[in-house]
Order: C-alpha cells, then structure tokens, then sequence
C-alpha cells in the first residue's frame, strides 16, 4: 500500500525516529508534522498535549496516512489511549526505554532525561513499576534541552554546561544506563558521550520503534512493496531551517505550514 506512514512530534526531535524507520523501510513513504510552534509538550497540561494530538492526527489523516507513529513520549503517555480508541488507522507510541535498560543494568541504577510530562505521566509510572523491580530509576527532567534543540542549538556552550548539570547527579549515584525519554534527545548523544564515563550504556527508542512500526504494518497488511520513487514531505508551523539540516536528502521535500 503507497499510502505515507504519518509521523508527528512537538517538534524536529521525532526525526530521529523517522531516521530509523526510513532506514528498516525504504520502500515506505513519509509525512512527518513537526509542531515545532507549540514545543515542548512536556510543560503542557494533560488536556492540552491531548488536544494537539488529536489536532496532529487528522492533519495526517486528512494526508491519507495508513499508520500513525507519535515520535513523541509526552504526546504517547498523555494521549495514545485516546487516540487509538477514536481512530481507526493503527498508532505507533514511543515510551522510555526502561525495560532494556533493567536488564543491562550491573549497578542497579538507572538514569531517565525526559520532559516533566512524560515523567509525570501514569504510562511512564506503570512501565516502571513493571520492568523496573529492585532498580534505582532517577530521574531528570530535561529543562531547556528541547528548546536549544529546536533552535538549532545542539552543539552550543549552552547545551554541554546544561547536559553537565544533569548527568554529574546521576553519575554520582553510579548510574550505568541513561534512557533518553524524548526524541529530541538521541541529537545530544555526541555530546553525551563525552561528559559520560564508558561504562555508561545510553538507550533510547528509535530501533525498537522502527521494528515495531514494520511489524504492524505487516500485521495490517499495509506494507508498501515498490519504493523506487518514495517521497518524504516534511511539514513545520516554525522555522524550517533547523529541519532541513536535520533531514536533508533526495526524495526530501520540507514546508512551513500555518498550522
């Protein structure tokens, strides 16, 4: 089926999870909204990151999407239930990687970046108390990150003092696993990898996630079988260019949309 997988996030960060799907997929085509305008979803209200997720999806819908992934972790753990109770195309969410990250663990100890919603989430709570039994989960709230992301800003003085002021807390506790709980956070890993010690395995979603969207899709029997001519239509309510950078490639097509 041609029909595009539809992606959205608060912003540039889901490319990261478009990255990984393009790659598993490459005869699939994409739309990916970027709400960059209304970034980041984790200081909103519950009620608000619902209602720009339902606002997200019939963009997407009305694109003809045949799967929805929300590259998102506030907008899944706020709004997935909804989403996938209301519409009929199957949706894809991303959570923290908390699971992987209790069976690497040798210390016991793990570290979560994530925005306050997605922390404060039920979602996030009932995974962990799950998969988390007799581990130290601790976590961060990632202030400020999603904004110095948004506006191209990852490899700033800013960024490494902020990312600092975050990890020396958890490497203190002898943390040995960092879940990246947002999906603007795998664009820090070059940076992470320099202020954390080796023994620190960082995880984040975006393989898992990819795997899971093509299992789905074959599941529904919507797998597209011919991708010599796929297109990949990229849409932002803000400043393009940060998402050009991040994208830019053949079959690539980026919009600013009033949106």
């Amino acid at each position: 089926m041609q029909q595009p997988i539809g992606i959205f996030d608060s912003g540039v960060g889901g490319t990261s999870i478009w990255k990984e799907i393009q790659k598993l997929l490459p005869t699939e085509n994409t739309i990916y909204l970027a709400d960059s305008k209304n970034a980041p979803y984790g200081a909103k209200s519950k009620e608000e990151i619902l209602e720009l997720s339902i606002k997200n999806t019939e963009f997407l819908l009305q694109k003809k999407c045949k799967l929805i992934v929300v590259a998102c972790n506030t907008a899944t753990t706020n709004a997935i239930d909804y989403l996938r109770a209301t519409y009929k195309v199957p949706f894809i969410g991303i959570e923290p990687a908390i699971k992987p990250a209790a069976l690497h663990t040798k210390t016991k100890k793990v570290g979560i970046l994530a925005t306050k919603g997605t922390l404060s989430s039920s979602l996030f709570h009932s995974t962990s108390k799950i998969f988390a039994e007799g581990i130290t989960v601790l976590e961060q709230e990632g202030t400020g990150l999603v904004e110095l992301i948004e506006a191209g800003e990852v490899y700033s003085k800013t960024t490494t003092e902020l990312l600092k002021k975050y990890m020396d807390p958890m490497l203190e506790e002898d943390i040995d696993c960092l879940v990246l709980g947002c999906t603007h956070y795998p664009y820090l890993i070059p940076i992470l990898k320099g202020l954390l010690p080796q023994k620190v395995t960082i995880i984040d979603s975006g393989e898992a996630v990819a795997r899971q969207t093509n299992t789905i899709l074959i599941k529904n029997q919507l797998s597209s079988k011919i991708g010599n001519n796929t297109k990949h239509i990229f849409f932002s309510n803000s400043n393009v260019k940060v998402l050009k950078n991040l994208v830019d490639g053949t079959n690539v097509e980026v919009s600013h949309l009033d949106f």
